[in-house]
């Protein structure tokens, strides 16, 4: 099955197709991960998004039903290098391809990754489009042209859950995934380590939320209620939360101004708020900032930031195309966190009220791990606070 990656500048990658026989455009960024496809596939920050492996061999570890981060995957497309031709791994459940394909998303492989990452790198994030039909080269680069792009559009709600839940009521989704030596009792692939007493209520936003922070809300006694992007302020204030979380989530935060309003009517209640990803830059809008679009995003599980309080550099896990600029925020507001390779804001506290947030992702699933004290940072704040 042939293939074609075309983007707005007039390139055309050829290559051979895996997944679906279908065609889909958007934005075409890269990630460095080694490894974390599926939960890369999965992630709701990716909608409308023609992800770029930069590592050369992807699936060979298959793809399993418990490391996906939503209901479904949320990419347009998916671009590697070499599909590998082989599964091996004792969790999974089946091949990238078949997945793929199930799932209506086409992908492309055996093209020069490395050229069309430079490309980007060079020019910055460009509109594409990706198709394993029948459609001509000229007709791809045209339909690449012609999409609109990601500025000025909201995502957010395509990919919200529509309705409010309690997460993990029987403790049954959460618990940290462990090896056992010898035989295991049943499927050891349902292994996990206790969780701790759900003790602190919270309300988390879902803007796109990736199922590993609930998890990681929960490991650390977190009892989660999770409401729709949409919800409002008295919608929140109903459940007597503790502390408010606000999640990762697709798309340009300029176009959330409804997220804005309630995180803004939110911050006058004294609850303790932190927000991750997309949430810290809706609240640094909230707080009085701007948002910008980086010239080709950051993504990937390699990315170095630096605490500036405490002198101390953690490598993150990070997938975003936007920032918050710092010359925008008033004096109530301290840059707390850089990224070192570009010096852009990482992390935001506000002086006198208990509100913090940082661009990465603390749940880093996968990832490394540096970040994971944030959630207990978030439980002492609410403690501090009560």
């Amino acid at each position: 099955m042939k293939a074609i990656l075309a983007l707005e500048d007039g390139s055309v990658f050829h290559g051979t197709g895996f997944g679906a026989s279908a065609s889909a455009c958007g934005e075409v960024c890269f990630n460095t991960s080694m490894t974390g496809y599926q939960e890369i596939l999965t992630d709701p920050s990716y909608k409308a998004q023609i992800v770029t492996m930069t590592y050369p061999l992807i699936g060979n570890y298959g793809v399993n039903s418990q490391d996906v981060e939503s209901w479904r995957p949320h990419v347009a497309g998916f671009v590697v290098r070499e599909v590998s031709p082989v599964v091996s791994n004792w969790r999974a459940d089946g091949s990238l391809g078949d997945y793929l394909e199930r799932n209506g998303i086409p992908g492309i492989q055996g093209i020069d990754t490395r050229a069309l990452t430079k490309k980007l790198r060079v020019r910055g994030a460009l509109n594409g489009f990706i198709t394993t039909e029948n459609i001509p080269a000229e007709e791809a680069v045209r339909r690449a042209q012609e999409w609109p792009g990601l500025a000025g559009v909201d995502y957010v709600k395509e990919v919200t859950h529509p309705a409010a839940f309690a997460w993990d009521e029987k403790d049954e989704q959460s618990g940290d995934f462990t090896l056992v030596r010898g035989n295991a009792a049943g499927d050891a692939r349902k292994l996990h380590k206790p969780l701790p007493p759900a003790d602190i209520p919270i309300v988390a936003f879902d803007f796109g939320m990736k199922y590993n922070i609930l998890r990681r809300l929960r490991q650390h006694g977190f009892k989660t209620q999770v409401v729709p992007a949409t919800a409002t302020a008295a919608a929140v204030l109903k459940h007597q939360p503790a502390g408010i979380f606000l999640s990762n989530g697709p798309g340009d935060p300029a176009a959330l101004g409804y997220a804005v309003t309630v995180v803004s009517e939110l911050m006058k209640s004294g609850i303790p708020i932190f927000g991750i990803c997309l949430g810290h830059q809706i609240l640094g809008q909230a707080l009085g900032g701007k948002t910008f679009k980086l010239k080709f995003g950051h993504r990937g599980g390699n990315q170095p930031v630096k605490d500036l309080e405490r002198g101390q550099v953690e490598i993150t896990s990070q997938n975003h195309g936007f920032a918050v600029d710092a010359a925008s925020l008033p004096a109530t507001v301290a840059v707390n966190r850089i990224n070192l390779n570009d010096q852009t804001v990482e992390g935001l506290r506000h002086k006198t009220k208990p509100i913090f947030c940082v661009q990465y992702h603390p749940e880093a699933s996968p990832g490394p791990h540096d970040s994971t004290p944030l959630f207990a940072e978030f439980r002492e704040l609410i403690r501090r606070s009560a």
